[in-house]
């Protein structure tokens, strides 16, 4: 045993010397890179490589999957409220004074390549010619003048957003919105084999974009804490925002939520708010709230040792999943942005460039500096608070008749017998928007829709029905037009167009 333990501790000397080697090269690498930046970017990339130098530090320390499974219990009953227990106990007569003290966050750092698209995925119309963006300001703006008041919006851009996302801010000049931004991080790409950043210097426009990336919604504590803006906001008497990402079309300002952060029953508020909801079988991937060392602990996929990676996917141990909803108070992210106690686990995202280098990104999510902020809690809200547009067969689900758009909002209709949404499934020939668009003369009926999977090179006329399960599958050479005023009810469409009963 003596031996053994010599061995071990050699052994782990042996890593620590190689972690300070790591370390030394990066900084060497980073002070380089630093070197070469002009004046006027100086500060700002300064505070971006020193926060992403307290990154790599932390990667280096940890090692396999940060989770000790044995530790994860279910959270307590209370720890997660029913959001109807939330509404039922009403709203005050002085909702307005409340809602003055909310800030709504958007994040803003994705670009539409997932859907085809060039630039900001807020950009893209979703419904009437509507942006994810207009239909935000639409919301806030009648906030605003319902209840006289002054919700402003910020927007989490990246450099890969901003740019595009101001030249389209001066559109809402007139709006009754105030809109702010702020840039999230940019962080260097390293290597995978030697852990080095692949960056030569600062620039990030030519052959040099892909050598940057931005880091994770998580970084959005230490960004709006760089930027001035938290404390501006804490100035004008603001104490609370609602954080959520931009393409999740579910994600509105909800009264009862916070009219409980700022009333709480029991007269202790919390600082973090999750809006949890039940898993289907399709959210079998996302991450959960669990009891974790007596806090409450966003869990992800990605932190699972793998023995344990089907029981995490299990729809009846872990029955809800985390929305990226989320309520935080803004004096909480000011104290432990200063005590530096924001501790979020490092997500590491493998990729491999054009060229075919593999490179990793570090990255951090939000929702995991839940176990940091005291008096947590999550809230059980209704599947219709999450309405993500993440593909074009999400993206045929809100642009369809199963929703009505009132005021910037998407409200499921009422003529939908179900409360639940149809599953679509689009196959390769519609992933790009525009040959989405191409293949819809207009959008079916889909009221009585349960299931869709469209395959191959397939359109659909003007006026198309859809009904209980459709399968359409077009054989590779094959092309199917579904005529004009067709109703399919419960059919396989096949290669020559044969119709068969489902």
């Amino acid at each position: 045993d003596f031996s053994k333990a010599m061995s071990q501790a050699g052994s782990s000397q042996f890593q620590e010397v190689i972690r300070q080697e790591l370390e030394y090269s990066m900084k060497v690498e980073l002070d380089k890179i630093l070197a070469t930046a002009p004046a006027n970017e100086l500060e700002h990339t300064k505070n971006d490589l020193e926060g992403f130098k307290k990154l790599f530090h932390r990667f280096l320390q940890e090692k396999g999957p940060s989770v000790d499974w044995g530790k994860i219990q279910r959270p307590p009953e209370d720890s997660i409220q029913p959001y109807e227990k939330i509404k039922a106990r009403g709203l005050p007569d002085n909702i307005a004074s409340v809602l003055n003290k909310l800030v709504v966050v958007k994040l803003n750092g994705g670009l539409g390549t997932s859907m085809g698209c060039k630039g900001p995925k807020s950009l893209i119309g979703v419904r009437n010619e509507n942006t994810f963006l207009d239909l935000t300001v639409q919301q806030i703006e009648h906030l605003n003048k319902s209840y006289n008041t002054d919700v402003p919006l910020v927007l989490m851009n990246s450099f890969n957003t901003d740019d595009d996302t101001k030249k389209i801010l001066q559109k809402y000049s007139h709006s009754r919105v105030k809109i702010y931004t702020f840039n999230q991080s940019r962080y260097p790409r390293i290597n995978k084999e030697t852990l080095l950043p692949i960056a030569k210097d600062v620039s990030y426009s030519g052959e040099n974009t892909e050598c940057w990336y931005p880091p994770g919604h998580g970084d959005i504590y230490a960004s709006f804490y760089n930027s001035g803006l938290l404390d501006n906001l804490i100035a004008e008497g603001k104490e609370y925002i609602f954080v959520s990402n931009i393409d999740n079309l579910g994600a509105t300002v909800d009264l009862y939520i916070l009219n409980h952060l700022m009333n709480p029953p029991n007269g202790k508020r919390c600082e973090f708010v999750m809006e949890v909801t039940n898993k289907t079988r399709a959210d079998v991937k996302g991450g959960t709230l669990t009891q974790y060392e007596n806090k409450l602990r966003l869990v992800e996929i990605a932190q699972v040792p793998k023995a344990h990676v089907d029981e995490f996917k299990s729809v009846s141990k872990f029955k809800i999943f985390n929305t990226n909803n989320l309520w935080i108070a803004l004096s909480a992210i000011k104290r432990l942005q200063e005590k530096n106690a924001i501790d979020m686990e490092i997500i590491v995202n493998p990729k491999t460039l054009d060229g075919g280098l593999n490179i990793i990104q570090l990255e951090t999510a939000v929702g995991a500096a839940i176990k940091s902020f005291e008096n947590s809690l999550g809230i059980n809200v209704p599947r219709s608070r999450f309405l993500p547009v993440k593909t074009t067969s999400d993206l045929l689900l809100v642009m369809s008749n199963l929703y009505s758009l009132n005021a910037g909002s998407l409200t499921m209709s009422e003529k939908r017998e179900f409360p639940t949404v149809p599953l679509v499934k689009l196959g390769s020939s519609f992933t790009k928007v525009q040959d989405y668009l191409r293949r819809f003369e207009s959008i079916p009926d889909m009221l009585e829709l349960d299931h869709l999977t469209v395959s191959g090179d397939v359109t659909f006329g003007k006026n198309v029905s859809l009904k209980g399960t459709v399968i359409i599958i077009a054989n590779h050479g094959d092309r199917i037009d579904i005529p004009a005023g067709a109703l399919l009810e419960n059919k396989i469409v096949s290669g020559n167009l044969r119709i068969l009963d489902h």
